[in-house]
Parts: structure tokens; sequence; C-alpha cells
């Protein structure tokens, strides 16, 4: 994998650049839809391509392995051939997974001990046999494996895992230098930064972290709890510390708002959930504001959905859209979940646009206010 920095905003840290994988490229910053299982929930790879312009998607190491399985993954040729998906996909380790199964795992040197949420069968997550799982998926950029402490964790406990998250990377970092991609392709492995809220463990783990050379540094165990303004000036030491001639990845973040604060301080890539689970739930974003599309205001507004926005819209109405929420129509969330991955992709792309041309921070300031607005 290769990164290139092509342009650093004049009044802040915002960049753009672009990311080289064997599945193509990723223009920086970038935003990755959350396709957990092997799919986007409710939208087809085509709509991704043609309509959301998503060039790069995430999967998840934990529910993949639960399901299909990695003899399925395997005997498929890996995510991509299994999927379809001809772009490159990112996994993640499965670390906030495990966390977010507090009372049915068990966390240990080795590993951790957990209770599928499907069934309740045992497993055994390891460094080792996450980063052999995450060979066998075959995701283009591999995360490794880590614990994700509460964001109310006290200062021992935060302390005591990184200790065990950075002991995991080592691990990984062998793992994964002792075997071979299985499809073809270069895989690549990236560290992730922990240290909960508290600075001089963020400026360890960044320090550690960045030393390990590696082509990428993510930044983990944040939007988990903590303050707003507390996640913000965490992303603020850790990117003093990781190099600057490497991406670097906000993992699970967050709102519109979210995201523009974490690209004028120097982040480059961003996936959540909150497009598609929002957009099932009937929120819309858009830069006028968040839309209730179950609001009876809706109910006769012809007008498109977005006029400036991807092509559903500006063929459906609002008033359509409100009636297929009312009804209990599947095609709400559908296009709901276009309406707003579409949207998260266009606010990035508008984000390297204004980097490039230098006026990112005045931009921002006058858009931001805006977005968290309810219409």
């Amino acid at each position: 994998m290769l990164f290139e920095l092509q342009h650093t905003d004049t009044g802040s840290d915002a960049r753009a650049g672009i990311i080289t994988t064997s599945h193509g490229q990723i223009e920086t910053p970038i935003f990755m839809p959350v396709g957990t299982c092997g799919s986007v929930k409710g939208v087809h790879f085509s709509e991704l391509k043609e309509e959301v312009q998503a060039q790069i998607i995430l999967g998840n190491t934990y529910h993949l392995y639960l399901r299909p399985g990695l003899d399925i993954l395997k005997s498929a040729g890996g995510l991509h051939k299994f999927n379809t998906w001809d772009r490159p996909i990112l996994t993640d380790s499965g670390g906030f997974q495990v966390f977010s199964l507090t009372g049915i795992r068990k966390l240990k040197e080795e590993g951790c001990e957990f209770r599928s949420h499907i069934d309740g069968s045992k497993h055994f997550f390891t460094p080792e046999n996450v980063m052999d799982t995450e060979r066998i998926i075959g995701a283009d950029i591999m995360m490794a494996f880590d614990e994700c402490p509460p964001g109310q964790s006290d200062y021992q406990y935060a302390k005591k895992s990184l200790m065990l998250t950075q002991r995991w990377l080592d691990r990984c970092i062998k793992r994964f230098n002792e075997t071979e991609p299985l499809y073809g392709y270069e895989q690549t492995l990236f560290p992730i930064v922990q240290g909960c809220t508290f600075k001089d463990l963020r400026r360890d783990a960044a320090k550690f972290v960045a030393d390990k050379g590696a082509d990428g540094n993510a930044i983990g165990g944040l939007a988990v709890g903590e303050p707003t303004e507390v996640m913000y000036e965490m992303i603020e030491v850790v990117n003093e510390i990781l190099p600057k001639d490497k991406p670097r990845y906000l993992m699970g973040v967050g709102t519109p708002q979210n995201i523009l604060e974490a690209i004028e301080r120097g982040v480059d890539m961003f996936d959540c959930v909150m497009p598609t689970r929002n957009g099932r739930n009937a929120m819309l974003f858009t830069y006028n504001g968040t839309m209730n599309m179950r609001n009876k205001k809706w109910e006769k507004d012809f007008s498109p959905i977005d006029p400036d926005g991807c092509h559903v819209d500006q063929i459906y109405s609002k008033a359509y859209l409100h009636h297929l929420f009312k009804a209990q129509e599947l095609l709400a969330m559908q296009i709901a979940s276009i309406h707003n991955l579409a949207f998260y992709l266009r606010l990035v792309k508008d984000a390297r646009k204004h980097i490039i041309s230098g006026d990112f921070v005045k931009w921002k300031s006058s858009v931001i206010d805006q977005l968290g607005k309810r219409i």
C-alpha cells in the first residue's frame, strides 16, 4: 500500500492524499461505508459505486468469522470474490465487537474468550488467529487486534488495557510477517492507538505505534462515551506524533460535524454505521441539517429529497419518502441509506476540494453549524 500526501490546508492540519492498494486508489479524506457481514445494509454494490461513489468499504472480522465462516470465505477466494466488491476493503479486528460483549467475554494475556451473540457458542480470539482470519477474509487493509476500553475507564484500567494492546500488537506484527497473502495480492496491517482519554497514555501509544513503521495507523477507543471536545483533544494529541506521511484512520466516527472537525485535525479515513443506521430510522443528513422523514411536515412536500444530492435524491420527493416510512415499506430504508451514504461521501469529497483550494477552514466554518440543525 502506498500513500501520497498531495496537499495540506494552509490554515489547518487538514490533508488531501491518495492511497493506492491492489484493488484501486482511494482519494483522501475518505469515508468508508460499513459492510459488517460482507454487505452494506440495504444497498446494492452497483448503487454503492454509482450513487454513493464509495471507494472502499469496511468488513468486520468478528461477524464474518461467525457468519459465513472462514471455510466458506476461503473456498470463495476471499471476501472480494464472495461479495463481488472489486474495490478496496478494510477489515477491523473484531476488538470493538468483543469489547461490546461485556458480560460474555473474558480477557486474558493470550487473547479473549467470548460467546457468540448468535447462538452462545464459545470462541477464542488471539492476535495470531485474528491475523490468520483477516488473511482469509482478504482485506486490503487489516487492523491489529486490540482491546477497546470504555470511554469512562479510570487511569489504572486504561493503562493496563493499553499495555495489553501493545503486547498484542507485537504479536500481530510477528504473525503478519510470518504469513503470506492467500489470494495473490498484497495486504497491509494498521496498528491502533488506544489510551482512552488520558493524554500521557495517548502520547505513549502514538509513539509506540509510530515506531512500528506501518503503512498507516488507526486511532481507536474514541466516540465510546467520552465528551466530544475530549475526543477532539485526543485526536490532536495523537496526530502530533503519528507520522504525517502515513494515512490516519479514526475508527467508528461519526456525525458530519465530527468528521469535519477530525479532518481539520489531520485525519484521513473514517467509518461509521450512523449513515445507514440513522437512515433506516428515517433520519437524513443534509447540508441544511437533519430531517426526520416520519414528520408530518413532509406529507405534502413534493420537492426533491435533496436537489443537489445523488440520483435517488433528485427523482424521489420528500412526500414519497415520508409515505414509504409511514407504510413501513423496505424501499424507504434503502432510499434513506443511499442518500445518507452519498451525502457522507459528498461531504469528504467537498472537504478534499477545499483542502486543495486552501480554504478548508473558511468552508468548514460556513457549513458546520447548519449540519447539526433539525429541519
